[in-house]
């Protein structure tokens, strides 16, 4: 962290980007700064390319916040660009593995071996994508309408 921050401090960003978002209850702005990796950072991460810091502040539940975020790539892209696929990222996390550790409980599993692990990890993504695909945005709903309608469930895999 300290040589992130060193780097930082000594360097002019070669591309950088704000945007706003107003959702989610929340008011926020991005920052996106994209730094030349320093000698010394590449020295220690081969290939490195780029450093890129992700500045996030503003109101949430009526809380200011303030974060932020070091990234170290291998490719050599704009603010926009580095903005864009951390975005992207954070919806996989978002919509993907919370889902499966909130929503399907997959961290309070009662089983640790990897085989079942694995097989129950594999059913759940199964279960996700049937219902996303089947126009359920929210899964909690999905379940709640579906959890004891077998058949109702069952058709979910003849549909087109």
């Amino acid at each position: 962290m300290q040589q992130f921050q060193a780097a930082v401090d000594h360097q002019v960003p070669i591309s950088q980007t704000e945007s706003p978002d107003l959702s989610h209850g929340r008011q926020l702005t991005r920052r996106v700064h994209v730094y030349r990796a320093s000698p010394q950072l590449s020295q220690t991460w081969k290939n490195a390319q780029s450093l890129v810091v992700v500045y996030r502040e503003g109101i949430r539940e009526q809380t200011p916040f303030q974060t932020v975020s070091f990234y170290l790539s291998s490719l050599s892209a704009t603010a926009v660009e580095f903005g864009l696929g951390i975005r992207q990222h954070r919806d996989i996390e978002n919509g993907l593995h919370w889902v499966k550790d909130v929503i399907f409980e997959e961290d309070d599993a009662p089983f640790s071996e990897f085989t079942p692990a694995l097989n129950w990890s594999t059913i759940r993504g199964f279960a996700l994508n049937l219902f996303r695909g089947n126009g359920y945005a929210s899964l909690t709903k999905a379940i709640r309408i579906l959890g004891n309608d077998l058949s109702r469930l069952l058709s979910l895999l003849t549909t087109n």
